[in-house]
């Protein structure tokens, strides 16, 4: 361990070699990547958030649509029931 620390002190004390033109685009890829990791964490989740709410409004249309479609059937029946009775005519006490 001593060994260890007097080689750090003597390579501090000398002046930081220059990185050669490998060196400079391989600490820029690590940047890069460092980048792409945190930005793809977060379009992750957007994407995630964008997907539930596009889900959400299409099981809404779709129940939406449904409930229509069956109270339109219903005003359907309804309207029939009210023809009929409307041809037979009123009901009163002289012609029942």
């Amino acid at each position: 361990m001593e060994g260890e620390s007097a080689g750090d002190a003597s390579g501090a004390s000398a002046s930081p070699k220059p990185l050669t033109a490998a060196q400079k685009q391989l600490v820029k890829r690590q940047q890069e990547l460092e980048h792409w990791k945190i930005q793809s964490k977060r379009l992750r989740s957007r994407n995630l958030i964008t997907g539930l709410a596009i889900g959400a409004f299409v099981v809404g249309l779709f129940s939406y649509t449904i409930l229509s479609v069956k109270q339109e059937r219903i005003m359907d029946e309804i309207d029939d029931e009210a023809k009929v009775f409307i041809m037979k005519g009123p009901r009163t006490g002289a012609n029942s």
